[in-house]
């Protein structure tokens, strides 16, 4: 456990220097202590009706708090975490059998003008993250943080050296893969400013930077069948234009084979290119995203599955919804292969026009569609080295920038938000999606979704500090199922007007979700909200799942308190997303910042 190998002198001294700061040096300017906690509980009461699950515990919590130390140059710190057990939809690997806690992370960092130094656990990320990013998103259950050194020089005004050497976190104990990373920024008219007296080389307003950065993992080969690369290298470039409104980045990640069990053994190497162009103005922003993705589900162990030691990020090109009925059928981004696109159009009609009214209105235009990458299949003679296979035949050839015939995702939505007078404003929706269920969410059989969501908010000021809140949605959905030529068709019925294909799950039909919420600015806010799945094809399963929310706010405290039925389904944050089960129950969240 971690625990266990944090018992070193190097964490004896962070907690030494932290109580010594804390005793004898509260007085002085160039020392703070400070840091944040939060604590998690969740009741659960079996329901046999929306598919809760009985937990023998009948209470279980996630909690960690951090604490940090700075002094000059110096800043170091630990978090402890305790998952007693796991709150249902994170790993049980964070809990194990009997719950687990421990001092998760622990670092110590130097920084002056010419360099950075950090040993321990730290988080970095280079470029967009497509050959390394390491992060955590704490409602994900997802922290890959490195363990070892990491150090930035920035000597020459400009220029940015980072380079990273060391093992991910894997729960509560580290993944056998050895990371070793450098990276390089280069700011072209910061760096040209050392060799020039002019205030500025590039045109007033403009920027240019280009980029590039080598990852690679060790890990021993042990497969009994395959010859596979026990040091897998990546490589990425990148280029970032800022020209007054208008903004381009571009990368292109590569990476040689890593065949796992993630992408099937395959032997092919992996490549990825991303594209984002933007423009903005006083009243519009327009943004368009280009992204293309072939084999590259990137790990430091080849052992691992799901988000464990997963180290790359590959950026979304679909919104991200807060509208809760939307939250049933988000995507997933697919490593082994997808190739999709992304416009985004924002508009603010100026105020006293016609469409803008004395107050102003905004209009949100968003599409984005995302198909399988066009392959083939090859076909390829054995080959083995020492008796294990090279490839057998494991092998594709691709179209990297051409649309496949299979379509993962589609969605169109519109937003208006308006303000009728100082007390008063709205924002309605439209949202039609196309959602390849069977595949996103790996369940075969359960076909594509094509939905229709409506969403409508009413937001009423009486005062500056009392204000109420209303939501409306309507999600009306067609399953369809996939038939042998990958072809989606309506749904088949039985006599009896039951569906045949595609497989229904316990959610599926038309929702309803209507919300209340009241706010006394600025410590408390009580919220009701109930999803009524009205349309299910079992009528015993048209369930309503009535929840309430009670939240108060004083200075750094908050606390949350709620009760009710919670639907299972997907939660995602940035195209990477967990399962989360139904459940029944109380909550309770407390956190702070000291």
């Amino acid at each position: 456990m971690i625990m266990k190998r944090l018992c070193t002198p190097f964490l004896l001294l962070i907690i030494i220097s932290t109580i010594h700061v804390s005793v004898f040096a509260q007085n002085s300017d160039n020392s703070t202590l400070g840091g944040n906690f939060q604590v998690d509980v969740q009741s659960y009461t079996k329901d046999s009706l929306i598919g809760a699950q009985f937990v023998p515990e009948k209470l279980r919590s996630n909690s960690f708090m951090n604490i940090n130390f700075t002094r000059g140059n110096f800043s170091a710190g630990i978090r402890y975490e305790a998952y007693m057990k796991e709150i249902l939809g994170f790993s049980p690997n964070w809990g194990g059998k009997e719950g687990n806690n421990g001092v998760a992370y622990r670092y110590a960092r130097y920084t002056n003008d010419d360099y950075d130094i950090t040993i321990g656990n730290f988080y970095e990320q280079f470029g967009n993250g497509m050959i390394l990013r390491t992060y955590e998103e704490r409602g994900l259950g997802l922290d890959n943080a490195l363990d070892g050194i990491r150090a930035k020089v920035s000597m020459v005004k400009g220029l940015q050296l980072t380079g990273v050497f060391g093992k991910q976190r894997s729960f509560f104990s580290l993944g056998p893969g050895i990371v070793r990373g450098i990276d390089g920024e280069l700011n072209v008219d910061d760096f040209l400013k050392n060799f020039s007296e002019q205030a500025s080389i590039m045109p007033s307003g403009w920027q240019l930077r280009f980029g590039g950065g080598i990852v690679s993992k060790y890990e021993q080969d042990l497969d009994p069948t395959y010859k596979l690369p026990e040091n897998v290298l990546s490589y990425s470039s990148r280029m970032t234009l800022l020209a007054g409104g208008l903004a381009l980045t571009a990368e292109y990640a590569h990476k040689i084979n890593d065949p796992k069990g993630t992408n099937n053994n395959t032997f092919n190497e992996g490549k990825a290119l991303y594209i984002n162009g933007s423009y903005s103005e006083p009243g519009l922003g327009v943004s368009i995203s280009l992204k293309s993705i072939d084999n590259m589900d990137f790990r430091s162990s080849r052992r691992s599955q799901l988000t464990d030691l997963v180290l790359n990020f590959l950026p979304a090109v679909t919104k991200q919804y807060t509208s809760r009925l939307l939250t049933l059928y988000p995507y997933s981004t697919q490593p082994n292969g997808e190739i999709g696109l992304q416009a985004d159009v924002l508009y603010s009609f100026t105020k006293g026009s016609f469409l803008g009214g004395k107050y102003g209105t905004t209009i949100n235009l968003n599409y984005s569609r995302v198909h399988a990458i066009d392959t083939t299949k090859n076909v390829y003679d054995t080959n083995t080295v020492n008796g294990k296979l090279l490839s057998e035949g494991n092998l594709y050839s691709t179209k990297f920038l051409s649309f496949g015939k299979k379509l993962f995702f589609e969605d169109f939505n519109i937003e208006v938000q308006k303000k009728w007078s100082k007390e008063f404003k709205t924002n309605f929706g439209f949202m039609r999606q196309y959602y390849l269920k069977e595949l996103i969410e790996v369940a075969p059989g359960t076909g594509a979704i094509l939905s229709n969501v409506f969403t409508s908010e009413f937001i009423y000021s009486f005062n500056a500090t009392h204000t109420i809140r209303f939501e409306f949605q309507h999600m009306s959905a067609d399953h369809r199922f996939i038939d042998s030529l990958g072809v989606d068709q309506p749904r088949e019925l039985d006599s009896l007007g039951k569906t045949i294909h595609p497989k229904l799950d316990n959610n599926n039909g038309n929702w309803i979700y209507a919300l209340a919420e009241y706010t006394i600015a600025p410590s408390w806010f009580i919220s009701v909200f109930n999803e009524y799945n009205y349309g299910n094809e079992d009528p015993d399963r048209r369930l309503n799942y009535l929840s309430g929310n009670i939240i108060y706010v004083k200075d750094a405290l908050r606390i949350s308190m709620g009760y009710g039925r919670v639907r299972g389904g997907i939660l995602c944050v940035g195209g990477v997303c967990r399962p989360v089960p139904a459940s029944n129950g109380f909550s309770l969240s407390i956190s702070s910042t000291f």
